[in-house]
Formats: structure tokens, C-alpha cells, sequence
């Protein structure tokens, strides 16, 4: 399981939102965590109205001191300030995986400018694309910034395809370690919710593609017993739904009705940035739910 955790900050309670769950994570895991800062080339003097950092010994300080605060009294964390100042701090963050070899990143999703600009976007789509270790996605809430994190269930989606084996591996993984429940979800879409060449024969054929889908429902729930069992005879408490509607909504509409504390999937990581954001339902997710979503690339 994650030995090591990375946790990008710029100084800003958003960016510190993520802190809660690294530091739960690390605690149960047994991982170290290193806390990393970029100074940004032409970086403002400020950051959502907090203090930028822009120097290497106030930021070294910074994370000294919110380490100290963000996690239990005696638990060890590293940090590390890249001090050679860097337009591109996204890309900065993705070049430490080789220098600092985590095993899991955790960030929060929400931001405005360099690391503040993106969170969301530009670094969590370039770490998520680099195709190595898994990104724990934390969105932040601004009233609740030290909300305690907990992982008692893990959503789990799953389609049946080598795409998804990653991530529900990892889910399962981590809810024997930590542990928790684990819900596996298979969602069908509805013929007005098809794509590619589905729609064109959903068109001609349409009472053909109506009992193919309910042909691969049968099959679909088959798996999902059958994974079920599998989990449950490793000890690890397991659930399943099959549901029917557009993957990433139906997929954060079942996170709510079930409470859960995150959301484990696959993602397109290693076909590049741009596929990630327009073909994969990991990046539709994160843009409907408020619950963490850990992307495991494939």
C-alpha cells in the first residue's frame, strides 16, 4: 500500500485543505510525507488574500510549521522547497515523482493562479496524465477548512474492462488496510446516454440495442457478485449496485446516497492531458462531486 505520500502546497488554506486526508492516511498506512513547495517565476505577493511564497527560507519555515500543526505530535514528515524558480509549476510537481519517488499524491482541486491557478486543472490533469503514481483529490471547503477526514466506504466503480481492474484493485487494497467497506457500482447507460458507434445503432436497431444492454447488465452483475466474493473471502466487507445513467453523474448521485468517503477509479493517464480531460470519466466525476476521488492511472 502507499509507503510515501506527497503533498503539494502554496502557502493558502485551500491548497492546506488536502492536509487532513494525507495526514489520516498517513497515520493508518504507516507512510512517510513529504510537503513540497515550487517558487514560482513572477509569482503576485498574494494568494486567495493570503501571503504568497516567494522565498525559500519563509517557505522552508511555512512548512516546517504547518507540518508540525497538520499532523501528530511526533510523526515524522519531510520537507522540501524546489528553489529555482519555475514557470511551469505543474510541471515542476510531476519532475519530483522521479526525484522524490512517492507513491501517491494528495492535493486539493481548487485554485487560482501558477500551483493556485490550478490546482484543479492544469497540475492535477498533468499528474494524472503522467501515467505513474495514483492523485488523491481533495476539494476544498472553505468554511470547513480542518474537517476531519475519514475512510469508512470506498465507491469503487467498475465496467467490467482492464481500465477500471486498476483502480478497484487499489480500492480493495486500501479498504483491507485501513480498513473500510467497499461498494463496487457497475452503471449502464440508458440508449439516450450511449456514445461512438453505440448511438448510430441505437438508431437503426433500437429494440437490438435495448437487449444488448440488458444482456450486458446480466453479465455485468454476474462480476460484480463474483468480485464480491472474492473480496469478502479476503475479509474485506463488500457491497454491490448496478444503476443506470451517465457514469459520472450516476457515479457521484450513488457517492451521495451513500455517504461515501471516496471515490476510487481508473483514468486514461498514459494516452496524454488532453485525452484524460475529454475522454475520461474520472475527469467528468471531478466535476460532480464534492467528495475525494483517488485516480489510479492505467
Amino acid at each position: 500500500m502507499f509507503k510515501h505520500i506527497l503533498v503539494p502546497l502554496d502557502g493558502s488554506g485551500l491548497a492546506e485543505s488536502a492536509l487532513p486526508a494525507a495526514a489520516a492516511l498517513a497515520t493508518a498506512l504507516d507512510a512517510r510525507v513529504t510537503l513540497i513547495h515550487i517558487i514560482e517565476a513572477g509569482a503576485s505577493p498574494s494568494i486567495h488574500g493570503e501571503r504568497h511564497l516567494t522565498d525559500t527560507v519563509e517557505a522552508q519555515d511555512y512548512l516546517e510549521e504547518i507540518g508540525r500543526r497538520a499532523f501528530p505530535s511526533g510523526f515524522g514528515f519531510d520537507c522540501h522547497v524546489h528553489t529555482a524558480a519555475m514557470k511551469d509549476v505543474a510541471g515542476g510537481i510531476v519532475l519530483h515523482e522521479g526525484e522524490l519517488a512517492p507513491d501517491l499524491v494528495v492535493m486539493c482541486t481548487h485554485g487560482r493562479g501558477g500551483l493556485r491557478q490550478m490546482l484543479f486543472g492544469r497540475i492535477a490533469q498533468q499528474v494524472a496524465a503522467s501515467g505513474t503514481i495514483p492523485v488523491l483529490l481533495v476539494r476544498p471547503r472553505e468554511t470547513e477548512r480542518a474537517r476531519p477526514f475519514a475512510c469508512r466506504l470506498i465507491l469503487a466503480p467498475m465496467d467490467g474492462t482492464s481500465l477500471h481492474a486498476k483502480g478497484l484493485a487499489m480500492a480493495a487494497d486500501l479498504a483491507r488496510t485501513l480498513p473500510a467497506r467497499l461498494e463496487l457500482l457497475t452503471v449502464i447507460p440508458t440508449v439516450g446516454k450511449l456514445t461512438g458507434r453505440q448511438v448510430t445503432t441505437s438508431r437503426f436497431a433500437p429494440g437490438t440495442t435495448q437487449a444488448m444492454l440488458e444482456l450486458e447488465t446480466v453479465q455485468l452483475q454476474e462480476d460484480l457478485a463474483g468480485q464480491a466474493a472474492r473480496f469478502v473471502s479476503l475479509g474485506i466487507p463488500t457491497g454491490t449496485r448496478v444503476a443506470r445513467g451517465e457514469p459520472a453523474a450516476t457515479i457521484a448521485a450513488v457517492a451521495d446516497e451513500l455517504d461515501a468517503d471516496l471515490i476510487a477509479i481508473g483514468t486514461h493517464g498514459k494516452i496524454g492531458a488532453e485525452a484524460f480531460w475529454t475522454q475520461s470519466i474520472g475527469a467528468r466525476l471531478l466535476a460532480r462531486t464534492v467528495r475525494p476521488v483517488l485516480l489510479v492511472p492505467v
